[in-house]
């Protein structure tokens, strides 16, 4: 089967794609001291950089608020911004782009990430109930009931998202994506499940739609519309997210993103194993398109085939690929003629070196 269309041109805000095959954001959990990218984080990004073709960095908190996980980058320090700037370097020298996720975790993080050793924040003072989560130590423990973030300490969380926006820009990224998926701070003030405020950030969709909105504008007044984006998982019960009427919230987000004009909106469909399952089938993500007319990019258990197909149907505009983006550097050279993908090992998934890495064979490897 041909894959024309996930290998067509795509104009993508001020940018032109070679192809489709994007690179999602992957949270490896290698940073080194001071949440700093590691050596090899160059050479992993340049590993998967290809001419004209787009990379999200990984989840990247804000402020050190923000961490949730051991040894994730930030982009809040000068000294991360310069370890960045090696991966930008990597990643423009194979003449890519890269984009930089920004993130705050809000209250999936753990009190031993938080300076002071203080409770992490969240819209309200309910806990996650499902699963553990790791310490600094990597101790795995039951989540702590968060802090609920006082209406005034709101603008702060904007002025951190603003910086980190500025910071990236600093470093050279191309471009800006908010985290606003997985149950992390920004999806848990638009769900009602994590959201039982009673002021102007709870309670409406509207209400519940403001702080991401705030937080986009902030992005846009550094970047410009053109080089920002937003991800969600609008269906996502991870981390104990859920909403009533997710059609009505999401598509008030999407309209509400549309009249600010971003470059694009980034959806999380449902697949099964991923710790991100849904009760809505796949399709239910088709019922948003009305309210977004711009590119869309999807992302969530795609093969080659069935992304070219989302693209013929329209459904996506570009698909962003995890695990086999993990697994195969030269995975847009693989798709395009059909070749076998090399397969992921979970276990090295998340924290170590170079093992599960940097040395995953590229096909010529492969084939000598």
């Amino acid at each position: 089967m041909s894959l024309s269309s996930l290998f067509s041109p795509l104009r993508f805000g001020r940018y032109e794609l070679a192809h489709r095959v994007i690179m999602a954001p992957l949270t490896r959990m290698r940073a080194g001291l001071g949440n700093v990218p590691n050596e090899h984080a160059p050479t992993y990004y340049g590993q998967r950089a290809t001419p004209g073709g787009l990379i999200f960095a990984e989840a990247t908190q804000v402020t050190p608020y923000g961490q949730g996980y051991p040894t994730t980058p930030g982009i809040h320090s000068p000294e991360q911004v310069e370890g960045w700037k090696k991966v930008i370097d990597a990643v423009h020298g194979k003449g890519g782009l890269i984009f930089l996720q920004l993130w705050h975790t809000g209250r999936s993080s753990h009190s031993s990430f938080q300076p002071g050793g203080v409770l992490p924040v969240a819209p309200s003072a309910i806990a996650i109930t499902s699963g553990t989560t790791l310490t600094s130590e990597w101790r795995s423990v039951p989540f702590e009931t968060p802090r609920a973030l006082a209406l005034d300490e709101i603008p702060e969380i904007v002025d951190a998202y603003r910086q980190g926006a500025r910071n990236a820009m600093e470093a050279g990224f191309d471009g800006v994506e908010l985290h606003g998926a997985n149950g992390y701070l920004i999806q848990q003030f638009l769900d009602s499940r994590s959201n039982q405020r009673t002021d102007r950030y709870g309670g409406s969709i509207e209400n519940r739609s403001r702080l991401l909105l705030e937080v986009t504008a902030a992005l846009i007044e550094v970047w410009g519309a053109d080089r920002v984006g937003v991800r969600m998982s609008p269906f996502g019960s991870y981390n104990d997210m859920g909403d009533p009427d997710p059609i009505g919230l999401y598509s008030h987000v999407l309209s509400r993103l549309g009249e600010l004009d971003i470059a694009y909106a980034h959806l999380i469909e449902a697949r099964d194993g991923a710790g991100m399952e849904i009760d809505t089938p796949q399709e239910a993500v088709d019922r948003l398109r009305p309210s977004w007319r711009k590119t869309l990019l999807l992302a969530g258990g795609f093969n080659g085939e069935s992304a070219d197909a989302a693209i013929r149907s329209g459904r996506a505009d570009a698909i962003a690929f995890g695990r086999h983006f993990l697994a195969n550097p030269d995975l847009p050279r693989r798709l395009r003629i059909g070749a076998p993908l090399n397969a992921y090992d979970r276990k090295t998934f998340y924290g170590g070196g170079a093992a599960g890495y940097i040395d995953y064979p590229a096909l010529e490897a492969v084939s000598t």
